[in-house]
């Protein structure tokens, strides 16, 4: 069956635009039976956007049908090509899913649904509209890689037709392009796709600059693409001589690459090294290796300059040998050696291997690793969809550090991973609980920086938490996802539990216990206030979302048996390891047994005062937010608490105070240290730990009697 017995006409008898051409590449590698049902997809699409129009003017058919040539150029499947055929019609007619699962199939309903945009759903912000849409394709990734092919073959046309769009809505999409669409082909291994969204992006987002680039790289060629002809027959003659057959191809580097590389090293265009370049394919790894000898025979080799990704693939599956040779006059030539499969992935990527599900073909490895990191997406759904954006944004880039396990076993990490991005990278566990590292064997700090080659061993203990100041060095999407959703898991129960103090002491006032609140009661009272549940409700008073007293009144019994108020409020007794919903105030830095008051605050939970601070006083007008608490009898911990001491200026009296208070086995957190109008004296400003008030005493009274100390006092606001 040929493609014009396929293509029929359309009412009216017009032809569909670039049909044609695309059944023909069809009838290059599909059945005649897929061919047919992609013309049904064509008619049925035809149909459903008749009377729409591009901004263009073309009618709307064109964009579709275009998306699917696109992809019948890596050859890809019928229900892939119908999908791109059909993307549009769900969100911009009057079909349905449902009606795509009825009539192509489910397979296809699912990719269409995929690639549908989330326009029906309502959001507070565009940014939160492209985020939401951006979390659910790769979601739908995970499930089907094939989502992102047609979601990237869509793109790729829309920005080859950007120039009917007005020039603010072309900026915005350029710009997306280059943050997220051609990242995200690069991170697949479609290094043809990366290179046309990267070109057009560029050109869209930066006109003069792309103009101008483009005008001295052409001036920079000058005589030296006069070489190129004569290098590339060297390499040729080099390689017939040692009996290996072999393509040689000379090239100059992409636009776009050398303005990121100009950017990213604030250098000149003169001071770019690599601007042109060799691809070398050969038929086997072993021939590889042999050419990379013959060339650096040829010309010198420049220190410093060779990758093997070979041994080491790049984590999208890229796989070649890279040296930097001096060449004719000392330009520098970048080659890079290859088989025939590996440049074949490095060009299209998983899309040479869109038989995935079975795992045919060479490309079953390359195809696991991309589905390996989709499914890692799935770990990042804690949080915002502008989070999971930033924090994909971070994996898409290829910048990448290769260090080993103390088995051997390679990790790639992004470029500037610490030890903790190494311990999350092993496992989610092993993460949570690691303590300390050692790099080749010697012990260092868990956010000392990796560097290639290095081995990691993570130690780890029963018990340990992950610090919620790890999120200030981690640079891996896997490592702050899972601190986040450890923390955020954490704060919760800690909101519940003082929640349940916090309600357990307002209901005293009433003569009642907390204890004996039926708790289909505390549900009811939950679900009447508009909450998921009880402990969602307990949440909420912990994080001083709700009050206590009201939620209180609210559980007491019927007018039948309405309880009585008691005379006050018990009072709240605070151990000092409540975590992170029980705070203690900078402005007095309260201790154990310091009388002192607390605040409800909104989001923080518990803020603990002393209570001569003058935020105390000054806050009293809101009464329902104090609640009375008290120390336990015995508190555990360490408590930060602020030391003004007054000295006379002379050389050493910095370190001889910060002595005699180490003396006494207490830490000093901070120092400041400033100068007295007269010069003669100098006012030290200690943040020390301490246990309790007895404790800070000894601290005082260690100091207080130092020959040049004038005099000794606690920091209040």
């Amino acid at each position: 069956m040929d493609a014009s017995s396929l293509l029929g006409f359309l009412p009216g008898g017009r032809r569909a635009p670039g049909i044609k051409q695309l059944l023909s590449k069809l009838e290059s590698y599909l059945p005649p039976d897929d061919i047919e049902r992609v013309r049904e997809a064509y008619e049925y699409a035809e149909a459903a956007h008749s009377g729409q129009k591009r901004r263009s003017g073309e009618a709307y058919i064109t964009h579709p049908v275009a998306v699917a040539d696109i992809l019948a150029e890596v050859h890809f499947d019928g229900p892939t090509l119908m999908a791109a055929i059909l993307h549009d019609v769900v969100e911009d007619t009057a079909s349905s899913k449902t009606e795509i699962a009825e009539r192509f199939g489910r397979e296809v309903a699912e990719i269409v649904d995929g690639v549908t945009k989330l326009d029906q759903i309502q959001f507070k912000n565009r940014a939160e509209a492209q985020a939401e849409s951006f979390r659910k394709m790769l979601l739908a990734m995970v499930r089907d890689i094939r989502v992102i092919m047609v979601k990237l073959a869509d793109r790729l046309h829309n920005m080859r037709t950007l120039g009917a769009m007005p020039a603010t809505k072309r900026r915005t999409i350029a710009r997306e392009t280059l943050d997220i669409y051609a990242p995200l082909a690069n991170r697949l291994g479609i290094h043809s796709l990366k290179l046309e969204l990267e070109d057009l992006g560029f050109r869209t987002l930066y006109p003069t600059r792309y103009r101008v680039l483009e005008r001295e790289m052409k001036r920079s060629r000058g005589n030296q693409k006069e070489f190129l002809p004569r290098i590339t027959d060297n390499m040729r003659q080099a390689l017939g001589r040692a009996g290996i057959a072999g393509q040689v191809e000379a090239r100059e580097k992409h636009l776009y690459s050398v303005y990121s590389k100009m950017r990213r090293k604030k250098i000149s265009l003169g001071e770019i090294i690599d601007v042109f370049g060799f691809r070398i394919v050969v038929g086997s790894v072993d021939e590889c290796y042999r050419v990379l000898g013959l060339v650096h025979g040829l010309y010198k080799p420049m220190p410093g300059r060779f990758k093997d990704y070979i041994a080491i693939p790049r984590v999208n599956g890229y796989q070649s040998l890279h040296t930097t040779l001096f060449g004719p006059g000392g330009m520098p030539l970048e080659v890079q050696i290859r088989t025939e499969d590996m440049h074949r992935l490095a060009e299209s990527g998983i899309a040479a291997h869109w038989k995935y599900k079975t795992g045919e073909g060479d490309g079953a490895s390359h195809a696991d690793q991309a589905r390996e990191w989709l499914k890692g997406v799935m770990q990042l759904q804690d949080g915002s969809a502008e989070e999971l954006v930033e924090s994909v944004k971070v994996d898409l880039f290829p910048d990448k550090v290769y260090v080993f396990t103390p088995k051997g076993d390679i990790m790639r990490l992004p470029r500037g991973a610490t030890c903790v991005d190494f311990a999350f990278a092993v496992h989610t566990d092993v993460g949570n609980r690691c303590v300390a590292a050692k790099v080749d064997r010697r012990l260092v700090p868990l956010r000392t920086v990796l560097r290639n080659g290095q081995t990691v061993e993570v130690i780890t203990a029963k018990g340990a938490q992950p610090n919620p100041a790890w999120t200030n060095f981690v640079v891996s999407a896997k490592a702050r996802a899972a601190i986040r959703h450890f923390l955020k898991s954490l704060q919760r129960d800690e909101a519940i539990e003082l929640g349940e103090k916090l309600l357990g002491s307002a209901l005293e006032e009433f003569a009642m216990r907390y204890r004996d609140i039926p708790r289909a009661r505390l549900e009811a009272v939950a679900k009447g206030l508009g909450m998921a549940d009880a402990d969602d409700l307990l949440t909420r008073i912990g994080l001083g979302e709700r009050m206590a007293p009201l939620v209180a009144r609210r559980l007491l019994p019927d007018e039948s048996g309405t309880a009585a108020p008691s005379s006050a409020q018990a009072p709240i007794a605070i151990a000092g390891t409540e975590g992170l919903l029980v705070d203690y105030a900078r402005c007095c830095f309260p201790i154990p047994f310091d009388p002192i008051a607390a605040f409800l605050s909104t989001g923080r939970g518990v803020v603990i005062h002393r209570d001569i601070c003058p935020n105390v006083s000054g806050s009293r007008k809101q009464a329902d937010k104090w609640i009375p608490v008290v120390w336990e009898k015995l508190p555990h911990g360490l408590f930060s608490v602020g030391l003004k001491v007054e000295v006379n200026n002379r050389t050493g009296v910095l370190a001889a105070v910060a002595a005699q208070i180490a003396a006494t086995d207490t830490n000093i957190e901070h120092v400041l240290v400033t100068a007295q109008q007269d010069d003669e004296h100098s006012t030290i400003t200690f943040e020390v730990k301490v246990k309790d008030r007895t404790q800070l005493a000894k601290v005082v009274r260690a100091i207080r009697h130092m020959p040049d100390v004038q005099k000794v006092e606690r920091m209040m606001a």
